[in-house]
């Protein structure tokens, strides 16, 4: 398990494991803002920090699914 992901990390740093990587990270990064503008309105509502965490983690990794549904490797 190890070695494969020690190649797939080796490829990516080398640019030959994505055939978009510019497509990639901008779905990355727009995840990462849906998620941190989640989990900051969720925040500043009077509710346990860990319900906030849990809430917001849960809603954006059902979101990923559907920002790479285009995903595509080499």
């Amino acid at each position: 398990m190890l070695e494969i992901a020690w190649f797939a990390t080796r490829l990516f740093l080398k640019g030959k494991l994505l055939r978009d990587p510019v497509h990639f990270i901008r779905q990355v990064f727009f995840g990462t803002l849906i998620g941190l503008v989640l989990f900051l309105s969720l925040a500043q509502v009077e509710i346990p920090l860990g319900v906030t965490v849990v809430v917001s983690s849960l809603l954006t990794g059902v979101l990923m699914p559907y920002l790479f549904r285009d995903f595509k490797m080499k």
